[in-house]
């Protein structure tokens, strides 16, 4: 029995599906390591997403369902990871004057894009229209629980490593020789 075609798995909509079928074809190559990498960021990456969604619910919305969720977070990994390298080149001068403070920017236009590629998912303020204030603070709340959860996870590009202290220099003569103070 042959398996189905990957495409006709697949439950996005029919605008983002060709995205989505070419990136999971690259994906899902033998070996399996990438595919385990890209699940675990995905994942990571959803979770992050609901989470800022829980914590500014009446700002962010992707609709309610888990499909869109799913969607989103994915969209947000293809704009990260092929979007986001451009930005920060192009705003390269600014990055390094802000001490790299300008990519939680960077993030939040990554994030305000999303609600013009998707219908389903909106950011809005008190009065209803969109508000760049309430991307930030998604951006910022994404990008704290995917650090903290790729650092949890072993996914981290950043590894923290505790050495034990050097050994003190010897001395020649074995170090029993005269002490002069100055």
């Amino acid at each position: 029995m042959d398996a189905p075609p990957l495409n006709s798995l697949l439950v996005f909509p029919p605008e983002v599906e060709q995205v989505a079928v070419a990136v999971l074809n690259d994906v899902m190559q033998p070996g399996g390591k990438k595919l385990v990498h890209f699940m675990q960021s995905w994942i990571i990456n959803t979770v992050a997403v609901l989470v800022a969604v829980a914590i500014l619910q009446n700002h962010i919305s992707y609709g309610g369902k888990l499909q869109n969720l799913l969607l989103v977070s994915l969209l947000l990994g293809i704009l990260n990871a092929f979007v986001r390298p451009i930005l920060i080149f192009i705003a390269l001068p600014l990055l390094i004057f802000t001490l790299g403070l300008f990519t939680l920017v960077i993030n939040a236009l990554l994030l305000s894009l999303l609600t013009l590629l998707l219908s389903f998912f909106h950011i809005t303020g008190s009065s209803g229209n969109f508000s760049f204030g309430y991307a930030f603070l998604g951006a910022l709340i994404i990008s704290i629980i995917s650090s903290a959860l790729n650092v949890l996870t072993g996914n981290a590009r950043v590894s923290f490593q505790r050495r034990s202290p050097p050994n003190p220099p010897k001395s020649p003569g074995g170090g029993n020789g005269p002490v002069i103070d100055v």
